[in-house]
């Protein structure tokens, strides 16, 4: 298996803080890889010593088959979380700028930056000030000047954060569509629903230690099943069921809620209890989802936080 990233044994220090601890991976070119965990775990520490933003202090990092990751540069794709346009520039003048700071001539900077802005749906745009952007549109700009001189290894920190569902629905297909290219995605994320949805490995960090690291099948294997239902009606049964001691956690959303019994409770006994109680429109055992493993490896009280 080719690997477009590995780091082995990195670790970043700030003084007494150690913000990445021993850090290793190997990311398969092609592959779409989430990188999970808390604010302050080391996602963007990692992603910027991979960017050689910053240098570790130890341990070894080869991106695209280089041990100098800032020669390969300009194979690469960033978009970081702290994003930004100039003002007064005009849109298609700034997605062709960034195509020019990677090393493109000015012709084809300007005729990839008017393909991309047609194809993304944004040619009305083209000769209008960033200023008049909104959050979503001005991210879709930003995301297609990281895509336009045809990168490598796409890195995006917290793409998704500020989207309404349309952007959202835009960035997950503009993601799907890099992979289908044969390019290599990492994305780091809060929303778990996204990851869950499109990523072919998952990594997780917490206070600088990788806690997890696989495909999401393997990951959700290695924990034990529990209950969906998909519902109607007063989701305070579920706390009733707790009380009573045959639930040990609850992950009710509304109108779905994630069950996961005490250890002997037979999921029937579970069903029995919520008939006549409320509308169940479906009752399954499923692994985990992603939502409850974060949760189950940070802490409720730090998703509280």
């Amino acid at each position: 298996m080719e690997y477009a990233l590995t780091l082995s044994n990195v670790t970043k220090r700030f003084g007494n803080f150690t913000a990445v601890d021993d850090l290793s991976l190997r990311i398969p070119t092609g592959s779409i890889y989430g990188f999970i965990g808390p604010n302050g775990a080391g996602k963007t520490t990692t992603i910027r010593m991979v960017m050689s933003i910053f240098y570790p202090d130890e341990g070894k990092i080869t991106v695209l088959g280089s041990d100098r990751p800032e020669s390969v540069k300009d194979r690469l794709g960033y978009l970081p979380e702290e994003k930004g346009l100039y003002k007064t520039m005009r849109v298609g003048e700034i997605v062709a700028y960034f195509g020019k700071l990677k090393g493109m001539s000015n012709r084809e900077a300007t005729d990839r930056a008017h393909e991309l802005l047609v194809r993304y749906g944004a040619s009305e745009w083209i000769d209008r000030k960033c200023q008049a952007l909104s959050k979503g549109m001005g991210q879709k700009v930003q995301l297609l000047g990281t895509l336009i001189h045809g990168p490598e290894l796409v890195i995006l920190d917290e793409p998704f954060s500020g989207l309404d569902p349309v952007n959202m629905e835009l960035m997950r297909n503009t993601i799907l569509d890099m992979k289908r290219e044969g390019r290599t995605v990492i994305f780091s994320t809060h929303v778990m629903k996204q990851a869950e949805e499109i990523c072919d490995y998952i990594f997780m960090i917490h206070r600088a230690k990788k806690v997890l690291d696989g495909t999401l099948s393997e990951i959700r294997a290695s924990y034990e099943k529990g209950i969906q239902v998909d519902y109607d009606g007063d989701g305070a049964v579920f706390r009733d069921l707790q009380n009573r001691g045959l639930l040990e956690r609850i992950n009710d959303s509304g109108k779905t809620c994630e069950l996961f019994p005490r250890a002997g409770v037979d999921p029937q006994e579970v069903l029995a209890h919520l008939v006549g109680r409320i509308q169940i429109r479906r009752f399954d055992l499923r692994e985990p989802s992603l939502h409850e493993i974060f949760v189950r490896n940070v802490g409720a009280e730090v998703i509280a936080s």
